[in-house]
């Protein structure tokens, strides 16, 4: 399993939009947006590197609005806290 976050910005009027677009990508499993220096963080997970190029490299490209990212590779998970568990409401 290969994860990563990408930090996004979007064009002018498009964060919403984009965030939407990209929460439906293949490979996304979540999308914040955020405040600061980048509009938008998408969390990836896929099968393995290439999957993850793919991703980067192919589907995002197809997201309108997107003005750059920045990837960044996890190389070790540091936690021993279940995300699913951590981020669900519990409903």
């Amino acid at each position: 399993m290969q994860n990563a976050v990408i930090l996004i910005n979007a064009e002018k009027g498009q964060v919403k939009s984009v965030a939407e677009r990209l929460a439906e990508v293949e490979g996304i499993s979540e999308v914040f947006s955020t405040c600061g220096r980048y509009d938008l963080v998408a969390i990836a997970r896929t099968r393995d590197f290439e999957s993850l190029a793919e991703l980067v490299t192919g589907r995002l490209n197809d997201v309108e609005g997107i003005r750059e990212t920045e990837t960044l590779n996890a190389m070790q998970v540091h936690s021993r806290h279940d995300l699913e568990t951590m981020f669900s409401l519990g409903w």
